[in-house]
């Protein structure tokens, strides 16, 4: 479908085992969302979810009706596991433990 009445652009999508990019040839004027269902990537992801999957262009957060460009790569991001500040925080008071006493020393504790 290559003419000059259309331009290249690409959907992604990435489960935890694989990631897919289709490139495809769309008409000037197409948005995020017409993009999506053209690819046909939902048949290949069904847990895909429009209502609710966000999404981006080169990893910028953007809207369904957003017109694409040339070479744009449509991203459909996957929900979090998990919060990644929640993350943080347990890692920084799993560092905080590890820290305090310094371990249990058998030469420590014969000098006291």
């Amino acid at each position: 479908m290559t003419s000059e009445n259309t331009i290249l652009v690409e959907v992604a999508y990435a489960s935890p085992s694989k990631q897919l990019i289709i490139p495809i040839h769309v008409k000037p004027g197409t948005t995020v969302k017409e993009a999506i269902i053209q690819s046909g990537i939902q048949k290949e992801y069904p847990e895909i979810n429009l209502d609710e999957n966000p999404v981006g262009i080169f990893g910028k957060h953007t809207t369904f009706d957003q017109v694409l460009r040339e070479k744009d790569r449509v991203e459909i991001y996957r929900p979090l596991i998990a919060d990644p500040k929640e993350i943080r925080r347990q890692r920084a008071e799993q560092g905080k433990k590890m820290k305090k006493g310094g371990g249990n020393n058998e030469e420590d504790s014969s000098k006291a």
